[in-house]
């Protein structure tokens, strides 16, 4: 009778120990098993989230592991006049001026904008226009006021002025000569503004007074056209710059 009562104790024991298992043979408890899946759960989420986040990024616009530059690599230069012009009458603000502020504003560039150290061009047209000449004539090399910007900063370099008497102001080689080897191996871009004669060969001009540098392709605009539709000057000059990659 003890002897069966000692088996019947055995099986119970061997039948209640059997229960404490997990189904898969793994000795794992149920929790143990649970709180595993969870984390996997919690692992594939945060996996999912950063997927979302790097096509979120793709989808704005944005490189999912991009960077941002502290300064920028293009400089607009130009030469402005404002008071009486031809077709447009008297201006408080120059038509190349209108023109490089839209480039600046496209592109994010610097700017600078060339003034004669004596300033002793007359505000009436016809009266600028003799002065013009006679600088041609000359050959003159007006002095700029200040300081030229750290032109090594810069990789390309807009450059505009007024169209007078179909060369570029000769405050402009002033600063093509004074600066010659400080712009050499960069691109050089000529923008010009005008009364009829388009870009007047400021490219080619260009490449002779900066024979090292490239020259890229330019832009002309009418002077009429910078002060009364600008509208369709800013999408003449976002189409050029997108050409150029900006």
């Amino acid at each position: 009778m003890k002897k069966f009562l000692l088996t019947g104790i055995i099986i119970v024991c061997l039948f209640m120990l059997g229960g404490c298992q997990s189904s898969d043979g793994t000795g794992n408890s149920a929790e143990e098993k649970n709180s595993s899946t969870v984390s996997q759960s919690n692992n594939l989420e945060t996996s999912k989230q950063n997927d979302k986040s790097v096509v979120s990024k793709i989808e704005s616009g944005t490189p999912a592991n991009s960077g941002t530059s502290d300064s920028t690599k293009t400089l607009v230069v130009y030469f402005s006049r404002t008071g009486e012009q031809y077709g447009v009458g008297n201006i408080d603000k120059g038509n190349t001026a209108i023109v490089a502020e839209m480039i600046t504003e496209k592109t994010g560039a610097d700017s600078f904008e060339i003034l004669p150290k004596e300033d002793y061009y007359p505000y009436t047209y016809d009266a600028l226009t003799d002065i013009a000449k006679q600088e041609l004539n000359d050959n003159a090399r007006p002095e700029i006021k200040g300081t030229i910007p750290d032109l090594s900063k810069y990789d390309t370099v807009f450059i505009g002025a007024p169209v007078w008497w179909g060369d570029w102001p000769m405050i402009m080689y002033t600063f093509f000569e004074g600066n010659k080897d400080a712009l050499a191996g960069k691109t050089l871009i000529p923008f010009s503004t005008h009364a009829g004669s388009g870009l007047s060969g400021f490219d080619s001009k260009l490449s002779t007074a900066c024979p090292n540098s490239t020259i890229g392709t330019g832009l002309a605009i009418a002077g009429t056209d910078a002060q009364n539709n600008q509208d369709s000057v800013r999408e003449n000059i976002n189409g050029w710059l997108s050409e150029l990659g900006y």
